[in-house]
């Protein structure tokens, strides 16, 4: 998030060479000064953003304690994002339903209206699913364009399971990922960290000979992060990737007692073996309608104010946020007919009190 201050610097000059003149001149002075006091006055009100004319819903971004200016050192905020919607996507297994519609992914509007959503709420950038077609390459690409202009940071969520959780051929994805680092490597948009960064989603379906043959030859261009679930899937493939996200959709913060202490052990050993630790936070998660069987109340937004709170608490260099649009397993924090604005108003309070672990 970035606000601007307005500043006021106004020089006057009087030339002093009637008393008319000189009384001329104090009366402009008022004037001008009363002016410049209802401008700052003005300008220091808070004003809630509406959802625009996208939204149906006239719900706002502002929260009950205005919001002035966010900290100098905070930890990224990166939400999971999909790209593979089609409008017949949503007639199975939805529950809820976007503010926006049932829209299709290739609309370049809805792309720009969610990263600005995104933005207000303090959401630093996207982990975008991708794997290599040619229509998701073409949404990638819109995608790209649009977070360049509003100046929004990208990142990537291989998907190296298809459909049915298989792992897919390795010629395919060492294929995939040359594709991205001879078309997006080089662009600003990707570079949150020192290179490009890319999760590979599916790791533990793969052999360490595997990992290494694909990213020995692709590390010096791009970051590649493992998607291990514990320290132990980590460990093993530490030497061929360069840290570690765990896509932890369905914790229940209730029941899970050692929850803090597993991603506190991740985040050590990664840490200690020099790469990146990005750690998971959702607000709720329900994927019942497609296959599922744990449900994991929202608790109106306690539950993400308390999976953020866990997950700065593992000292992360990112949070990966889970997630915008994942409908399906209603972990979504996009709004939504269902939950309105409150968790982009959750992120947007909760973003501000993220200070980077020392």
């Amino acid at each position: 998030m970035v606000f601007r201050r307005l500043h006021f610097d106004q020089k006057l000059k009087i030339n002093k060479t009637s008393i008319f003149v000189d009384r001329l001149l104090q009366t402009l002075m008022l004037g001008i000064g009363f002016s410049l006091l209802l401008m700052l006055v003005t300008s220091c009100t808070s004003k809630p953003s509406s959802l625009t004319t996208l939204s149906t819903d006239p719900l706002t971004l502002s929260s009950s304690q205005p919001i002035t200016e966010t900290p100098d050192n905070t930890v990224p905020v990166l939400a999971y994002y999909y790209i593979w919607f089609d409008t017949k996507s949503w007639d199975r297994a939805k529950a809820d339903y976007p503010l926006l519609g049932r829209y299709s992914s290739d609309d370049a509007d809805v792309m720009r209206q969610h990263i600005q959503w995104a933005k207000e709420a303090g959401i630093d950038g996207f982990i975008v699913s991708w794997k290599s077609t040619e229509k998701l390459n073409h949404r990638l690409d819109q995608l790209v364009k649009i977070a360049e202009q509003e100046n929004f940071k990208l990142a990537i969520n291989y998907e190296g399971l298809d459909f049915d959780r298989r792992p897919l051929p390795l010629e395919q994805v060492d294929a995939d990922m040359n594709y991205f680092v001879q078309h997006y490597a080089d662009l600003t948009v990707f570079y949150l960290f020192e290179k490009p960064m890319m999760i590979w989603s599916g790791t533990w379906k793969y052999s360490m000979d595997e990992i290494k043959h694909v990213t020995q030859t692709k590390r010096n261009d791009i970051l590649i992060l493992a998607s291990e679930k514990n320290v132990e899937g980590y460990q093993r493939l530490s030497e061929f990737v360069d840290g570690d996200a765990y896509y932890w959709s369905s914790v229940n913060p209730d029941s899970h007692s050692n929850y803090l202490d597993k991603l506190t052990a991740m985040g050590e050993t990664i840490h200690k073996n020099g790469g990146l630790w990005i750690a998971p936070a959702a607000p709720g998660f329900d994927a019942r309608l497609v296959g599922g069987t744990s449900v994991v109340e929202r608790k109106n937004g306690q539950t993400l104010r308390r999976e953020l709170k866990t997950a700065l608490q593992s000292l992360p260099d990112a949070i990966g946020l889970i997630s915008w649009n994942e409908f399906s397993e209603n972990s979504h924090v996009e709004p939504s007919q269902d939950h309105g604005n409150l968790y982009l108003k959750v992120l947007s309070e909760t973003r501000l009190v993220a200070p980077i672990p020392k």
